[in-house]
């Protein structure tokens, strides 16, 4: 299965909180669509049918690549990516 690109992933997380909000303050159907579109895609790119667990899911992806990314500036050295443990 192809992994998404967590940039993607977090713009899409961005737009849909966004959406959310504006639904909330005050209802419009162009905001409501454009968050059914959004919705959709998130499910599509994470692979599930309810935006609950797609936006879960993403959340997991952008943290564990988040820490993948601490983890690999804590172990390389910057000249090469070898390794500092001895």
């Amino acid at each position: 299965m192809l992994e998404p690109d967590p940039k993607v992933v977090r713009e899409l997380l961005t737009r849909y909180a966004a959406l959310r909000i504006a639904q909330a303050e005050r209802e419009r159907p162009e905001a409501a669509r454009e968050l059914a579109d959004v919705s959709y895609t998130l499910c599509v790119m994470m692979a599930t049918t309810a935006v609950h667990d797609a936006v879960a899911k993403a959340d997991a992806l952008l943290l564990a690549k988040g820490r993948a990314q601490e983890v690999g500036s804590l172990t390389t050295d910057g000249d090469g990516g070898l390794s500092l443990a001895v």
